[in-house]
C-alpha cells in the first residue's frame, strides 16, 4: 500500500522485474495481480518479509541471493509506528527491529 505500491507500479511499468516484499501472502498477491493489471509487466512476484524478524530477513535475502541474476534497486520502505512495546522472539524491540535493524540487515545481506 502507499509509496511502496507506488513505488513497484512506477518500476512495473518501465518493465523491471519488480518483487513485492510483503509480511501478508494476502495483501501481497492482491497488489502483485493488481500492479500486473495496471502495468501488463507479469515480471512482478511476491516474496514474504517480516523485517522484524531477522530470520526473516536472512531468508528472503538468501532466496534472493540464490534465485535472482542480478539486483539493480533495493527500496526499503517497510515500517512501522504506534505500536505498543512488544519483544521479537529474537529478544528485540519490535519497532526498533521492523523499522531499522531488519532493514539494515537486508540491505548488507544483499550489497554484492
Amino acid at each position: 500500500a502507499g509509496i511502496g505500491k507506488c513505488v513497484a507500479t512506477d518500476l512495473a511499468r518501465r518493465n523491471a522485474r519488480t518483487i513485492l516484499a510483503c509480511r501478508s501472502r494476502e495483501r501481497g498477491q492482491a497488489a502483485v495481480e493488481e500492479i500486473r493489471a495496471a502495468t501488463g509487466n507479469p515480471a512482478v512476484v511476491l516474496r514474504l518479509l517480516d523485517t522484524g524478524s531477522l530470520a526473516s530477513v536472512r531468508a528472503f535475502a538468501g532466496a534472493v541471493l540464490r534465485e535472482e541474476p542480478r539486483l539493480d534497486v533495493l527500496v526499503n520502505n517497510a515500517g512501522v509506528t504506534g505500536l505498543p512495546f512488544a519483544v521479537t522472539s529474537e529478544g528485540l524491540e519490535q519497532t526498533f527491529a521492523t523499522n531499522y535493524l531488519g532493514p539494515f540487515l537486508l540491505t548488507n545481506l544483499l550489497l554484492g
